[in-house]
């Protein structure tokens, strides 16, 4: 897995596209989608559109999607894997991720709710349940490795210590204001990636880009606030996610170098704290609106 990624959660299907064929050029290999996105079928398109015109093969790229809360029950795993799939317009996953550890109402409503507008969920699944079926795809040679997404430490034990394949991944809201270090050191023991989303504070504000400790190495260094927050995040270990939508902005996101030394501390020591997804205790994406079925 190459450790610089680019996250495809964009709403508009013509930028989902143009992003992608963009970071492409800019040389990302590594694409992170999900079928919650909405957007398989755009990513696929440009991946296609890209490898052609760059000459790039299919083994040159990692490509990633996630189950969605909805398909939790074991018989609709292999289902909603192929229908990603072919959406993607992809004969092979690299990886593919349960995309949160709560398992909705099963059906084809992503986000549904009682008449209270209270998320559905279905208790009659485990998680174990539904990674046994995960198992099963990687038995049948349909993708090379399966993680779990947006899971704490103590959710992730009880599924790493069952599981006959160990999870290769694990997807989670990291950056200098939330940097999960347990997670992290529990997942360097055990040789699993810890894949950080949302490296840049995902815009929000205020953020990890306005730190002012940030905002004064990269002064220093002649970086951009986001170059030095990417840096840092390879740094400590992790691969990351990030969602240029423009050319500029994905070469700018592409062209990181290691930070000095005591920069790097510095930026470790930040004792801000902030969560800016609260999907982890929800199962429901903070940073994805949320809409009726497609």
């Amino acid at each position: 897995m190459p450790a610089l990624g680019f996250g495809t959660l964009i709403p508009d299907a013509a930028a989902t596209i143009s992003a992608t064929k963009n970071a492409l050029e800019a040389g990302f290999r590594h694409f992170d989608c999900a079928e919650r996105y909405r957007n398989e079928r755009e990513v696929g398109e440009a991946l296609q559109a890209g490898l052609a015109a760059g000459g790039i093969a299919r083994e040159d790229i990692f490509v990633t999607t996630k189950l969605w809360n909805s398909n939790h029950r074991p018989e609709r795993v292999e289902p909603a894997f192929e229908a990603s799939l072919d959406r993607l317009r992809l004969n092979y996953l690299d990886l593919y991720l349960i995309h949160t550890p709560f398992a909705f109402q099963p059906g084809e409503e992503q986000d549904p709710r009682d008449e209270n507008g209270n998320v559905i969920y279905d208790r009659d699944v485990t998680l174990l349940d539904t990674w046994r079926a995960m198992e099963g795809l990687v038995d049948r040679g349909r993708c090379r490795a399966i993680g779990l997404s947006d899971i704490t430490l103590d959710g992730l034990l009880p599924v790493y210590e069952s599981a006959r394949i160990k999870p290769a991944v694990v997807q989670v809201e990291s950056h200098p204001h939330l940097p999960e270090t347990e997670l992290l050191e529990f997942c360097k023991e055990k040789r699993i990636v810890l894949l950080a989303f949302a490296p840049l504070g995902h815009g929000m504000r205020p953020g990890p880009l306005e730190d002012p400790v940030i905002v004064a190495i990269a002064s220093r260094i002649g970086k951009t606030p986001a170059q030095v927050l990417l840096a840092w995040a390879v740094q400590r270990g992790t691969a990351l996610l990030t969602t240029p939508k423009t050319a500029d902005r994905a070469r700018e996101n592409f062209n990181i170098s290691p930070l000095p030394e005591d920069a790097f501390d510095e930026i470790s020591r930040i004792q801000t704290r902030q969560r800016l997804n609260d999907v982890v205790n929800t199962g429901s994406p903070g940073f994805i609106p949320r809409v009726g079925s497609a």
